[in-house]
């Protein structure tokens, strides 16, 4: 690592460096030099001194700082001369830069300052365009301006030559004068500075820009700062809306300015090609009723200190985002903060100790702790420790230097202390607000609170009130504290016992209660100068409040805090100091018993150690100390990312993002988190943000074989818009879900596995979702809206899952494998806890070929041009070849070859082909004198393997199954399963219980034809549809004959073709092959069978029937959204006893759902007790079926 320095000025105007290779403060050679704030960047510092000027110290280097000057001698050809320096009236000027518009004679040329010594005298460039030249340097052209070669020709009639003389930067180490603009004028004085801009997001700066704030709160601009001219060239105004009083410029492109009424300005558009900037956007100050004090900027970050000292940091700040997104409250108590090199933080305490920010990283830029900087001070090892927060008492210096500040605009401003009195053997009074008496005055009360050995300076004798101007931030520092020593190594955030009020710091009369209105300005030399004919010495006691007034003698003969105690700090910067969480460095390591990840205020630190010393021995002080609680302060964490992001506007196309998810940790725990997408459009920087605790869910997609998934939130639902964003690699994506569900769980309170009321559901790309439902889902008023619900992701792949309120969850894969999920329940384990199985799935991938009949030449893949492609997916509409095709998503992998298939619905030929008339007709597989044209199957299988919650139940491989919905506070002892084998049996599982969810053996049950689609509902009522469609009911089922009896057919509706159903406690729904949603009606528990079909909807896929008779689809496609792909979920309003149709859909989470189960949902929403009405009760237990509806059908 590089050597660097860290800058700091004590409240007299000393300049300090200390280097990362060191161990010891150094003083500025330049005894003389007084500078009242400093500005570090990388290989320099610029400091603003008492006399206004900005000066700048450059780091020593081998490599010297050279600057050319050069100008060029011009002549004209004439008859009777030749080349003369005889120019035409109209020619440029003899001597003139290379445009010939400016004269630039060698007299002209003067150093810009005494920082610079010239080299040599000057000299002719002998090289053209350089190339060696043997023409003395000339260069020769028709007439001006023209392009000059070497080469003389006969009509070549002007000439030119280049001088060059070069001029070095002596100033090197050293602090150097920046001179004045020429002839342009200067800015006004200035009262801060800031240097930034070397390392601008978009490419990697050479040199740093440099910022400046005048009294009058104009903001100025250097320009001309070059490697070889570090001084700049000029000054330039930048317009700003309101009075600037502090501004901070970050190494990258961050820029913002602290205004005179406490709020912030923040910078846009600030680039390499345009370094000032475009505009101005105001951001409120952190604290609502506080203003803020100082603004310190980095790469991407902004900390800001407000006028109570409180420290704050700004969330969601970056290149793209200039304004950040909200305030975040960092513990400790400080004046100054300061972020240099690393977005590494320095501060200046209260106390006047110098702090440094612990545990800043990129993933965290906030940081952990404040640390105290204790590197030694003069000749001697002795360690500067935190300074008591009253230790400090300053001492004015000689007016005429003029570098002492000190704030009048302070909620708590100190005097100056009696030099000779000011030790800890001299009583320190606390301040009343009620007293407050402005310096140097004394009134009738005064007497009352004096001590017998303090002397006391009459009102005549003493001077006027002498208070010295802020310098737009610093406060208090002369200050009038007690010198109670107390040395403490490090420092840690601990809370103050509610019992015991700390010893508050001595209060100074702010100017409204002085009867004073001092804006901020630099420090008054006048009022220095008054102060200096001074003549009475001594503290004046106020109602409790100490203030003194000293003689020019006694600031001369007392001996200053900084050369015993080391400096009383005033300002700080770590712009040039290279130093980040993992540096070992000497002297900030820490050390002690207080060390922590934690933090503590200086002012805690002071009170709390000298309510100890109080209480305490001397040597059990710290050992009490180390017992105290500790308070973790707010924190940011971060983690960034390069994604792409689906740009789903015109043109629509993946664009390389920029993410980072950022999360606060507040003082009681909580979190809240954003996640942010930087990109750039037409040159300019731009930015989406999602709140977490606003994402309904994150979801896997299909998009392109990328790895990508997208972000949903209820507005984004509602505008069908979901954020789509892909990563490189699985691993990537998985760890981008599982970072962001982990933010999305926690902000929602969710530490725990799924419950037993919780919904299941099957993303078309095989990922399993739940929700946790709350009682307003199912309440008929105020129910939750379906887009507002959140989904999280479960380890594992299905295609079809089944749940119920006892806890049982079971699920088929593609390739028709029965799983059981067996993970825990509720409050327990989370689902990193649950032990994890490897699940495999299996599925086919399918092409169709396609082919027309020719006259000529038979069947040839030789279409018409309003044919579908020859190869392509089943519906013809998009082209799909087995070269083209992949499987699902990078998770699967092939595992065979393509291979035609003979296992069609509605049969093939021996080569595997089915004939129609035309495209798109119905196939069948036999050939007719009317068949033009034919397709067959292709097929091919891929295989994905992944690790779930998830056990096997072999050996039959199943199309469907269903668990009997129940209440929750039921009690079974088997729970009746029911399901269909990839073959159409029908089959009822023995033995499943909540303590063996797998069940022990199968039961077949028979049928006289395969089904497609089975159901049981409350009172264990079977439903089951045949592969040609026809409806069975199940008589005669119960607890001791699980199996049933016989077989009831139940009519279709009319000229429909049913193809799945649902069957609730008293209701059923199902859903024909037109995607259209019937409702039984007349189901009574002596009719179970009902009466009639009824037409509810259409534009169904999907129908879930729960224990609470509740309606859940996965609807085709959501209306007013054409291009919405299907799948979406759907929740069905206006339910009820009397309305068990229900009235409308609630269009929910969409595009790409393929099956939800609400059976394991029974929770109900607590209804008020109300007297029992005479009669039967509206909803009857269910009974035995007593009567059948149809014919019987013999097993």
């Amino acid at each position: 690592m590089p050597i660097t320095l860290l800058w700091a000025v004590d409240v007299y105007g000393r300049v300090y460096s200390l280097s990362t290779a060191g161990q010891r403060w150094e003083h500025a050679d330049d005894m003389l030099l007084e500078l009242k704030r400093v500005t570090a960047g990388k290989g320099r510092c610029w400091g603003i001194g008492c006399d206004h000027h900005v000066y700048l110290n450059i780091m020593p280097s081998e490599t010297s700082i050279r600057y050319r000057e050069e100008t060029y001698e011009n002549q004209r050809w004439n008859p009777v001369d030749g080349f003369t320096d005889t120019l035409l009236p109209t020619d440029r000027w003899p001597w003139s830069d290379v445009t010939g518009m400016n004269p630039q004679p060698l007299h002209s040329f003067q150093l810009p300052s005494r920082s610079w010594d010239w080299e040599g005298d000057w000299y002719v460039d002998q090289s053209c365009g350089g190339e060696p030249s043997q023409t003395g340097g000339w260069e020769y052209a028709v007439d001006f301006p023209a392009n000059f070669s070497p080469d003389k020709k006969w009509n070549s009639c002007v000439r030119r030559r280049r001088w060059i003389r070069y001029r070095r930067y002596i100033a090197q180490g050293t602090w150097a004068k920046i001179p004045l603009d020429h002839p342009r004028k200067p800015p006004l004085p200035l009262c801060d500075i800031s240097c930034g801009g070397w390392e601008m997001s978009d490419q990697s700066g050479r040199y740093p820009y440099l910022w400046g704030v005048s009294q009058q709160g104009q903001v100025w601009f250097r320009e001309g700062i070059h490697p070889r001219v570090p001084e700049g060239t000029s000054w330039e105004e930048i317009e700003v809306p309101k009075e600037v009083a502090q501004l901070s410029a970050g190494p990258g492109d961050l820029l913002w300015a602290l205004l005179w009424d406490g709020n912030l300005l923040a910078r846009t558009g600030l680039s390499l090609d345009n370094p000032t900037g475009t505009s101005w956007v105001e951001v409120e100050s952190p604290g609502k009723e506080v203003e803020g004090l100082h603004v310190s900027v980095g790469v991407n970050v902004v900390w800001v200190v407000t006028k109570d000292y409180k420290v704050w940091f700004r969330r969601g700040v970056n290149s793209h985002n200039p304004c950040g997104s909200g305030w975040i409250s960092i513990g400790g108590e400080m004046m100054m903060v300061d972020v240099g090199l690393n977005d590494q933080v320095w501060a200046v305490g209260e106390d006047r100790s110098l702090y440094f920010r612990m545990g800043v990283t990129p993933a965290e830029p906030s940081g952990n702790g404040w640390i105290p900087v204790s590197a030694q001070w003069g000749n001697s090892k002795k360690v500067i420790p935190p300074r008591d927060d009253r230790e400090l008492s300053c001492q004015l210096t000689e007016a005429s230097q003029g570098s002492v500040l000190s704030c009048t605009d302070s909620d708590s401003e100190l005097g100056p202390a009696d030099p000779q009195n000011g030790t800890s053997d001299t009583p320190v009074l606390e301040a009343a607000a009620s007293s407050i008496v402005p310096l140097g005055v004394a009134d009738t009360h005064t007497a009352s609170f004096k001590t017998e050995d303090t002397p006391v300076v009459s009102q005549e004798d003493a001077p006027k009130p002498f208070i010295p101007a802020s310098d737009s931030f610093i406060n208090s520092l002369v200050s009038d504290r007690d010198k109670t020593s107390t040395s403490q190594p490090s420092i840690a955030e601990i809370p103050q016992d509610e019992g015991k009020e700390t010893p508050p710091a001595l209060i100074l009369p702010t100017p409204e209660a002085a009867g004073h209105d001092v804006p901020w300005m630099n420090v008054d030399l006048e009022g220095a100068e008054a102060a200096r004919s001074g003549r009475a010495a001594g503290p004046l006691l106020a109602s409790g409040s100490a203030a003194a007034t000293y003689t020019l003698e006694a600031l001369e003969t007392s001996q200053g805090v900084g050369e015993e105690d080391g400096p009383v700090w005033a300002w700080i910067s770590g712009g040039g100091c290279d130093v980040d969480a993992n540096s070992q460095i000497s002297w900030l390591s820490p050390t002690g018993p207080l060390t922590s990840s934690l933090s503590l205020t200086p002012v805690q630190s002071a009170a709390w150690s000298q309510q100890q010393q109080q209480q305490q021995p001397q040597h059990g002080r710290r050992e009490e100390i180390s017992k105290k609680p500790l308070e973790r302060s707010n924190s940011v964490w971060l983690r960034k990312g390069a994604l792409r992001w689906w740009r789903d506007w015109k043109p629509q196309r993946w664009v390389d993002v920029g993410v980072a998810l950022e999360q606060s940790t507040r003082s009681d725990g909580t979190k809240d988190s954003i996640f942010f997408v930087y990109y750039v459009q037409y040159d300019e920087k731009k930015y989406l943000h999602v709140f977490i605790n606003e994402v309904t869910a994150l979801v896997p997609v299909l998009r392109d074989c990328n790895y990508a998934f997208a972000v949903y939130t209820a507005q984004r639902t509602k505008q069908r818009w979901p954020l789509v964003l892909a990563a490189q690699t699985e691993q990537d994506m998985n760890d981008w879900l599982s970072l962001l569900s982990d933010c999305c769980c926690e902000c929602r309170g969710i530490t725990s596995s799924p419950s037993r009321q919780a919904l299941w559901s099957i993303t078309s790309k095989g990922d399993i979702m739940v929700h946790e439902p709350s009682f307003s889902l199912e309440s008929p008023a105020n129910t939750m809206a379906c887009d507002v619900m959140f989904w999280r992701q479960v380890p594992g792949h299905l295609r079809f899952v089944e749940s119920n309120s006892l806890g049982l969850v079971w699920g088929i894969g593609w390739d028709g494998t029965a799983w059981v999920y067996s993970g825990h329940f509720g409050p327990q384990p989370t689902l990193d806890a649950v032990q994890m199985q490897q699940q495999t799935d299996v599925r086919s991938v399918h092409v169709y070929e396609n082919q027309r009949w020719n006259p000529m030449t038979g069947y040839t893949d030789k279409g018409l041009p309003t044919d579908r492609p020859m190869w392509s997916d089943e519906s013809g509409l998009k082209e799909c070849t087995k070269g083209n095709t992949h499987p699902p998503c990078p998770l699967w992998s092939w595992v065979s070859e393509w291979a035609v298939d003979y296992n069609v619905p509605g049969g093939t030929d021996k080569e595997g082909w089915q004939y129609a008339a035309d495209f798109p007709v119905t196939f069948h597989g036999h050939k007719t004198m009317k068949d033009f044209v034919r397709r067959r199957r292709w097929t091919r299988k891929c295989k994905i393997t992944l690790r779930g919650p998830w056990e096997q139940v072999p050996p039959i491989q199943l199309s469907d199954i269903s668990l009997m919905p129940c209440l929750a506070q039921s009690s079974m002892e088997h729970v009746p399963v029911w399901a269909l084998s990839d073959k159409g049996d029908v089959l009822c599982r023995l033995g499943v219980s909540p303590e063996n969810p797998a069940g022990s053996s199968w039961l077949h049950v028979g049928t006289d034809q395969p089904f497609k689609s089975i159901s049981i509902g409350g009172a264990n009522q079977v439903w089951a549809i045949a592969k040609d469609g026809a409806v069975f009911y199940r008589g005669s089922v119960s607890p001791q004959n699980p199996a049933g009896e016989c077989w009831y057919h139940i009519p279709s509706p009319p000229r429909q073709t049913l193809r799945q159903l649902s069957v609730g406690r008293t209701s059923v729904f199902a859903v024909d092959e037109n995607g259209n949603l019937w409702y039984r009606q007349g189901l009574t528990p002596s009719y179970p069978q009902g009466s009639a079909w009824e037409l509810i909807s259409n534009n169904v896929n999907k129908v879930s029937v729960g224990p609470l008779d509740q309606v859940w689809i996965i609807a085709d496609g959501v209306p007013g959204f054409p291009a919405e792909p299907p799948g979406a979920v759907c929740h069905r309003l206006g339910l009820g006893p009397m309305q068990p149709k229900g009235q409308c859909w609630d269009y929910g989470l969409g595009g790409g759902w393929e099956h939800i189960s609400v059976r394991g949902n029974s929770a109900e929403a607590p209804r008020a007790p109300c007297p029992p009405t005479a009669g039967a009760p509206r909803s009857p237990l269910p009974l035995p079926p007593t009567q059948a509806n149809g014919s019987a059908v013999r097993v």
